[in-house]
């Protein structure tokens, strides 16, 4: 008697199929045959195509708005993996939902963030693969393996294509320096700093240039654009303080209303974002280029099923 290999399937839920369908591509897989069906009531139904009984499964599902319904599904996915007998389910989640609430601020807050770790664990998923988490302590969060991949080398690597002069890397605010303090290393350039304050939730107001960019194309990373607010605040000081062209990069374009018309409207030149989160078509502004992680997301699922090192995706 012969065993069988190993046997390695993509699924996906609804949040983002075209990633999914070029993840597999890259894998020279076909996308798992399955459907996620509503009932009247709007409850959630998975509905698996083929087998996956022994086989080692990967679940495609960005936590983006709205949440609510692509956490359900990733969970009912996940059950109905463990159910139809999977080896192991590794849910691949592109944008980690609530990590803004990794820590109590207040009093009587919630950590959502490890509430939701809580329970993609207890439905049942082996591991994690997710992309540049908003802190990375959340990794701790869970019990299960977590690997934290990183979408700034891709913008970097496409900002040196770029050939851009004189440039500096600016920091949003300053817990992003450590970020941003790298991508100044790869672009062997400057870093400043945007010292500012947040009265209130999706609220911004730059304080201070921390740094000189009079007459320098200036450069600012953050890991998610939500309202815009935040960047364009400090896209107009840069220009204020003397910024010949400012840039923006954002691994997860989670573009909250009015996101599109604060940053068509803006002094940025030109807004990069990844493929994290599927960006319907009336939020495929001008000034906005789309980078793919389909390629880092597909090599690290091979190194995973082939018992690989995933570090070097990391460097």
């Amino acid at each position: 008697m012969r065993l069988s290999n190993k046997r390695l399937k993509v699924f996906s839920g609804n949040a983002n199929k075209e990633l999914a369908e070029d993840i597999c591509q890259c894998l020279g897989l076909d996308l798992g045959l399955g459907e996620l069906l509503r009932f009247k009531d709007g409850e959630i139904r998975a509905k698996i195509g083929e087998t996956v009984r022994g086989a080692e499964v990967f679940i495609i599902q960005p936590l983006n708005y709205p949440s609510a319904e692509y956490i359900m599904e990733l969970l009912i996915l996940i059950d109905a993996m463990k159910r139809a007998s999977a080896k192991e389910v590794c849910a691949v989640i592109p944008y980690y939902a609530y990590a803004r609430q990794d820590r109590k601020t207040q009093p009587r807050d919630a950590i959502a963030a490890k509430l939701l770790a809580n329970v993609i664990a207890a439905a049942g998923a082996d591991r994690v693969v997710t992309l540049d988490l908003h802190a990375g302590q959340i990794q701790g969060f869970f019990d299960i393996p977590v690997d934290n991949l990183r979408g700034m080398p891709i913008m970097a690597e496409y900002l040196l294509q770029k050939r851009l002069e004189d440039v500096i890397v600016v920091s949003p605010d300053v817990g992003g320096v450590v970020r941003s303090r790298e991508l100044a290393d790869r672009l062997h350039c400057q870093l400043a700093i945007v010292d500012k304050r947040r009265p209130a939730p999706n609220q911004a107001e730059v304080m201070n240039i921390i740094g000189e960019v009079e007459g320098k194309t200036a450069v600012l990373i953050d890991d998610m654009i939500d309202t815009g607010g935040t960047i364009v605040n400090a896209a107009k000081a840069l220009s204020a303080k003397g910024a010949v062209a400012v840039y923006a990069c954002g691994t997860h374009a989670v573009f909250s209303d009015p996101a599109m018309d604060l940053l068509q409207a803006s002094p940025l030149k030109e807004i990069i974002v990844t493929d994290s989160i599927h960006l319907p078509a009336e939020k495929q502004i001008p000034k906005l280029t789309v980078l793919t992680v389909a390629p880092l997301l597909a090599e690290a699922i091979r190194r995973i099923f082939e018992e690989e090192p995933v570090s070097m995706l990391f460097d």
